[in-house]
């Protein structure tokens, strides 16, 4: 009997141990919550709590009804494609899943400086947006004022954190209530799987998305005639206040930078805890479409077969001769 009672002891041990491996010691490894990939009643509140309004995308998400099949060998985390005016889902890949978005964040974070802001106001540059790390316009003179439609295209165009910083501090004062803000407009949008905690996204931790919301944040964006026409824009040239009074800004988008037929849009973002993420838009013959990659070793490649298939197989437009897209993109 006491080898018995001894022997129970052990396992008990054995499986309190096991089971606490996977407490708060390792939760750092995984800090956004995930959504399962076939849960896709809809959320009432955000991932901030906050009661959600109603998308002003209305997406398809019955993956039955998708006329796209298309597996990769690598897919990404998370994956959707549809059509920008309908809300049509082509194809889908765990929509739901939240997952880290890099800068991807920086679409929110132009949203609302674009909808709150006067393009011609004056933007200080501060000590904290010059000292930001990661990817920068990187030029930004400390304590002198930069036009605040040029940073949005320093935002959105070789996605300056920087940028983020500066247009943060200008719109609200400062860090946090921007990223307040932010929170509310995701709810105001319908969006039930994201949760910000920067302006620029450079900080994975509590900074997570799903496909399906970027998806609706992208149809917004490009609702925006003045952000439209930056996320387009495979380059600028903008006044600065440096010598020659010129900064020229190229796009990261590998679909504009390698031309891609009918491409509008919209944004990259990478850090090494997201992973290569691509919100791209196209439109060919007044037929707009989009795809949300989260988290792909190929975004690029992934997301031109994924607008040829939209284009020649569900809309039945004829092939265009396209240049290569290198398949490390």
């Amino acid at each position: 009997m006491l080898i018995v009672i001894l022997a129970a002891v052990a396992i008990v041990l054995l499986l309190s141990r096991s089971s606490g491996s996977h407490g708060p010691a390792s939760a750092s490894n995984h800090p956004a919550p995930r959504s399962p990939s076939n849960a896709l009643a809809a959320p009432t509140r955000s991932a901030t709590g906050l009661p959600l309004d109603r998308p002003p995308l209305t997406l398809g998400l019955s993956a039955a009804s998708d006329p796209i099949h298309l597996a990769f060998q690598h897919p990404p985390r998370g994956g959707l494609l549809f059509n920008l005016d309908t809300g049509r889902v082509l194809w889908q890949h765990d929509p739901l899943t939240r997952v880290r978005i890099a800068s991807l964040t920086k679409m929110m974070t132009a949203l609302l400086v674009e909808r709150s802001q006067s393009p011609h106001a004056p933007v200080l540059i501060t000590k904290q947006a010059v000292a930001s790390a990661g990817s920068k316009v990187g030029v930004l003179p400390l304590g002198r004022h930069v036009q605040l439609e040029t940073l949005l295209y320093g935002l959105m165009l070789p996605s300056g954190n920087d940028a983020a910083i500066a247009l943060a501090q200008h719109t609200a004062g400062a860090i946090t209530p921007f990223v307040t803000r932010m929170n509310q407009e995701a709810a105001k949008l319908g969006m039930g799987c994201t949760r910000y905690s920067s302006p620029s996204g450079y900080i994975d931790q509590g900074n997570y998305s799903c496909a399906a919301d970027l998806a609706v944040l992208a149809h917004v964006d490009l609702g925006e005639p003045r952000l439209a026409r930056i996320v387009g824009s495979l380059k600028a040239v903008r006044p600065f206040p440096i010598k020659g009074g010129k900064l020229f800004l190229y796009n990261n988008n590998p679909l504009l930078r390698y031309g891609y037929p009918g491409v509008t849009g919209l944004k990259t973002g990478y850090t090494l805890a997201a992973g290569k993420c691509l919100v791209a838009t196209a439109e060919r013959d007044g037929i707009r479409v989009g795809v949300v990659l989260l988290d792909s070793r190929n975004p690029a490649t992934q997301a031109r077969q994924l607008l040829d298939r939209a284009f020649q197989g569900v809309y039945g437009q004829p092939r265009i001769v396209e240049p290569t897209i290198p398949a490390s993109e």
